[in-house]
């Protein structure tokens, strides 16, 4: 588990840096105004969630580094890197530039290349793909959110101003 003081902390900065670019959560006035599902768990469990789950991101992808002998690792790995390209973009696109349909198809994208990742890392190590699984059942968690958002607030896009956007007129 050598890599593994590699991974997790590599993953964690990628996560936390993606969510810092654009105020996000509570810190966005842009969420603040948007109409929320009655299933919207409090602001911290987001960031609580996240810290977990990229934690078993690191260790997973530790333990496909370490499968020396698959022939897989190199197209798992690489799954496991786009995917974690589509999640990187989510909250700047979600907080930033206010796409909530865009960001909708965005945990699409997301779910079906973790499931991709999760299957390929199976064949690797059981393990792996195990750590995946809390994963997936927050995509599918934040893909309902996403949706009744959406569902919630048509034109959620023009309720504040993009934070990609400069405000002097």
């Amino acid at each position: 588990m050598r890599w593994a003081v590699v991974t997790v902390p590599f993953i964690l900065l990628l996560g936390f840096t993606s969510a810092r670019l654009v105020p996000s959560g509570s810190d966005s006035s842009w969420y603040r105004a948007l109409v929320k599902p009655e299933q919207t768990p409090p602001d911290w469990a987001f960031p609580a969630a996240w810290t977990a789950i990229y934690i078993l991101l690191g260790l997973a992808l530790a333990m496909i580094i370490h499968a020396r002998g698959s022939r897989l690792r190199g197209p798992a790995i690489t799954v496991f890197a786009v995917q974690m390209v589509a999640n990187l973009i989510w909250s700047p696109l979600f907080f930033g530039m206010h796409q909530v349909l865009w960001s909708l198809v965005t945990i699409g994208v997301m779910f079906v290349l973790a499931l991709a990742t999760t299957l390929l890392f199976g064949r690797i190590r059981t393990g792996a793909a195990w750590l995946m699984v809390p994963y997936l059942a927050w995509l599918v968690y934040a893909g309902i959110l996403t949706y009744r958002i959406a569902e919630l607030n048509p034109g959620a896009e023009t309720l504040v101003p993009s934070s990609s956007t400069t405000q002097i007129i």
